[in-house]
Order: structure tokens, then C-alpha cells, then sequence
């Protein structure tokens, strides 16, 4: 039990005699279930929609009985209308390391912001830079809440500040989200900010202005998914880095690219047990004559760790595969020329996914292998 469930099970003789503590026990009681489960509507919209409950989604990722929450009473006072503000912060572990996590509740307000929902987010994110913890960012947002405006963007404690500390933290810590719904408005830039995006086809999405807008703006009719969708972000835009089917895919894709990354820049990545590579490497696997294109994934396979290969933004530029493995168990970034794709010439597109990738291994020490089959620059 913990010491808050302990508190609440206690009568108001053992809290000290005071009529007045018991009902703080019962307002604390109220507030511990507001946030523990969902009213049969919220779960309904959740389930029609194939979305988890924040909570699950927290506990999923964190180590069994690992978890602690910061801030689980924002609002208890509200007589139960804002359960934690709309957002679950705190930490707990990871395969064994320590990390925070910053998860939006859709079942609260679609979970916009308000203005403790600001501050809570503030805290997670000092709490990071402080102790140089790795981030995990849940994010399914409406974005800012229009009674709140006044309260959340106005000073060094505003809104703002949620995106100083981001940048702050680039490069020493991995900051890495799971962008299950909505990212809208300012909301946009949190996952902008992180090492890589992971979003839920069909239900993830990120834009600073709605389609909506976008009409009475400039009178063009455009859906959502063209707007700012997944699969948009993860073919078009590079935004997002990899497309997934569900959120629990999406927690276990989170967890598996973070076993490539040390906790800090100052450390080294886990290092598993060596493996054989899942194919040989063979005279026939690249063409003798140079215009034959290509796939050069065999190639990778027959270099690394058997199964180890994480490909990143593999619908977007296909033309560079980029991408974690593993070789003699140590984590290595691979860089690699894809002639099967567009003879494997270098865009604008693939040249930027390929320095954001480099600056990436750079920022955490992880060493680089390049592949280079690369005709020329467009």
C-alpha cells in the first residue's frame, strides 16, 4: 500500500482526532479514484477509438511497481471534473533505468493543457535536466484550453518554458515519444523536439492550424490525415519516424529503440549478447556489375547482430536507410545508400534524414557505419 492509499484508508482518530482531517481523507479518497478509472463513457470513446487508458499506457512502459507519480492530486480541490489536471507525470524504470514520463490523458478534456497541466509538465522536465533522466513523451492532446489561456503562456513559468527545457535537454538525454492522438497548435512542437516520433496510424496526428481553420482561412477542403496525419508525417513531412498500428505497438517500438541509447551522454548503450548475422554475406549479395540495382537491407543483415536491425523513418526517403543494430552486441548507427529506390540518389529528403540521424549517434557516442553506393545529388 502506498503512503497516500495508506492516508486515505485511515480514520480520522488515527490521523490525529480532527473532523476536519477526515474530510481531507475523503476529498483525497474522491480524488485517488477520480484519476484511478474511467467512467463507462470515457472507456467507450477510448475503446471505439482502439485507444488504452493513460494508466495502462504508463504502466506498460515502467517495470512492474516501479512507477511514481508527481502531481496525481492537481485539482482535488475540483471536485473531481479535472482528474491530474489531464496529465500523468513521474518516474520509474525502464528494463532496469531510471526514466520520466509525461503522458497526456484524452479521457480528461481531450487532454488539453490547463494551467497545473503546465506546470506539472514544467516540473517533469527540470527533474530531467536536473538529474539527467530520460523522457518519455505520451502524447494525445487538444492542445491549450481556451478558459485557460490567460494562466498558461504569461511568464518564465509559462507554457514556453515546456519547450526551452526540451532543447535543454537535447543531445544529453534520449527524449523519445509515442504520439497516440491529437498534437495540436503549440502542443505540435513537443514531439518536434524529441529524438523520434512514433505515431499511431489512424489516430495520431500533428499541426499547428486544424483543417477546419485551414478552410475559413484559405476556403481548401483538407481531411485531418492530409492535415497533419500519420501516415502523412511518416511518408511527406519525415516528421514522424515510425508508424505503428496500436498503442501497445507503439510503447513496445518506444522501448525497443531505447535498449540502442545510453540514459545520458555520458554513458555507454546496454551491450547484449553477441549474435551470428541472420544471412551470410556472400559474392552474389552485391552486384558485380555497378548498374544492378539493389536492396541493400540484405547487406545490413549480413552484417549485424541476427534480428538487431531498427530501421528509422523507413517509409520516408527510402532511397537512405537509416537505422540501430548490433554488432558483437554493442550498438552501432548504420548509414546506407539504397539503390533499389531511386538508383539510391541522394534528395533534399534523404540528405536531411541522413544528418539528423548522424547528429543523433554524435550526440550519444554510438559509432557510425556508412554503406555508400551513391551515384550522385539531386
Amino acid at each position: 500500500m502506498t503512503g497516500n492509499e495508506a492516508f486515505a484508508a485511515a480514520t480520522p482518530v488515527e490521523q490525529g482526532g480532527d473532523a476536519r482531517v477526515g474530510d481531507v481523507r475523503l476529498r483525497l479518497n474522491q480524488a485517488y479514484a477520480a484519476t484511478a478509472s474511467l467512467p463507462p463513457k470515457a472507456k467507450a470513446k477510448l475503446d471505439s477509438q482502439g485507444k488504452m487508458f493513460v494508466r495502462d499506457r504508463v504502466a506498460m512502459l515502467f517495470d512492474e511497481g516501479s512507477f511514481v507519480e508527481d502531481g496525481r492530486y492537481a485539482n482535488a480541490m475540483a471536485g473531481g471534473a479535472l482528474p491530474a489536471d489531464g496529465v500523468v507525470t513521474g518516474r520509474g524504470s525502464v528494463d532496469g533505468r531510471p526514466a520520466i514520463v509525461v503522458a497526456n490523458d484524452p479521457s480528461v478534456k481531450a487532454g488539453s493543457w490547463g494551467a497545473r497541466t503546465v506546470e506539472k509538465i514544467i516540473r517533469a522536465t527540470e527533474s530531467a535536466l536536473r538529474e539527467e533522466l530520460p523522457i518519455f513523451w505520451f502524447v494525445d492532446s487538444a492542445g491549450a484550453r481556451i478558459t485557460d489561456q490567460v494562466d498558461l503562456f504569461p511568464g518564465r513559468r509559462g507554457a514556453g518554458r515546456i519547450f526551452h527545457n526540451e532543447v535543454a535537454l537535447s543531445g544529453r538525454v534520449p527524449q523519445i515519444c509515442c504520439l497516440f492522438g491529437p498534437s495540436a497548435a503549440g502542443g505540435a512542437y513537443i514531439p518536434a523536439f524529441t529524438d523520434l516520433v512514433i505515431m499511431v496510424d489512424g489516430n495520431a496526428s500533428m499541426y499547428l492550424g486544424s483543417p477546419r481553420m485551414a478552410e475559413m482561412v484559405v476556403g481548401e477542403k483538407v481531411s485531418l490525415e492530409e492535415m497533419g496525419g500519420a501516415r502523412m508525417h511518416c511518408t511527406v513531412s519525415g516528421c514522424g519516424d515510425i508508424l505503428v498500428d496500436s498503442d501497445e505497438e507503439a510503447i513496445e517500438v518506444a522501448k525497443l529503440y531505447f535498449s540502442y541509447l545510453p540514459s545520458t551522454w555520458r554513458d555507454q548503450p546496454p551491450v547484449f549478447h553477441p549474435e551470428e548475422p541472420s544471412v551470410p554475406l556472400t559474392r552474389a549479395t552485391v552486384p558485380e556489375v555497378e548498374s544492378v540495382p539493389f536492396d541493400m537491407h540484405e547487406v545490413i543483415d549480413g552484417l549485424v547482430d541476427e534480428h538487431s536491425f531498427f530501421e528509422i523513418k523507413a517509409l520516408f526517403a527510402a532511397e537512405l536507410i537509416t537505422g540501430f543494430a548490433r554488432l558483437g552486441g554493442n550498438s552501432v548507427g548504420i548509414v546506407a545508400n539504397n539503390s533499389a529506390v531511386k538508383g539510391g540518389v541522394l534528395f533534399v529528403d534523404s540528405a536531411d534524414k541522413a544528418a539528423r540521424f548522424v547528429q543523433l549517434c554524435d550526440a550519444f557516442s554510438i559509432p557510425l557505419i556508412y554503406l555508400a553506393d551513391v551515384p550522385g545529388f539531386m
